[in-house]
């Protein structure tokens, strides 16, 4: 289980990809979700979303204690489920009327907020530590870019 989750903490090597693992990470995400939408509920997708949180956090611990990295850049499952989390107004609102673009302006808004960390995300980031911070401060991200992107969605 341990070698599982150790690749599941990179998403299988996607993070181990030259600059920005973080955007890459983000990028699968997108590339999994909208195609993955077609077929399966919403409901479905906000459990699976969870169970991914829930196995981060362990992967993100057993890649910390196999490296010794703490919240290694490699580790972007994080921003998988962030991205998600990020996706999750689209059940209610696709503004611009076309998923596609709404899936973009989710990662745009989602990857600005990883990046810049406004407050509570940096705070998050640092407590309560190991792996719950590193999934708990993109999942924050996402619930704020999903906010954002459902105001979006709500006025256009």
């Amino acid at each position: 289980m341990d070698r599982f989750l150790y690749r599941l903490a990179t998403l299988f090597g996607i993070g181990k990809l030259p600059r920005a693992p973080g955007t890459w990470g983000s990028l699968a995400a997108l590339i999994i979700a909208v195609p993955l939408l077609h077929y399966i509920t919403w409901p479905i997708f906000i459990g699976l979303t969870a169970v991914l949180f829930m196995l981060g956090i362990a992967a993100a611990d057993v890649y910390a204690k196999k490296t010794g990295e703490e919240d290694s850049p490699k580790v972007v499952i994080d921003e998988l489920v962030g991205q998600w989390i990020a996706l999750f107004p689209l059940a209610l609102v696709v503004p611009f009327g076309d998923l596609r673009w709404a899936a973009l302006l989710t990662f745009v808004l989602f990857r600005a907020l990883d990046i810049l960390k406004p407050w509570p995300i940096r705070r998050l980031e640092k407590k309560p530590g190991g792996g719950l911070s590193v999934m708990l401060d993109d999942a924050v991200a996402g619930i704020m870019a999903a906010a954002l992107l459902y105001l979006v969605g709500i006025y256009l």
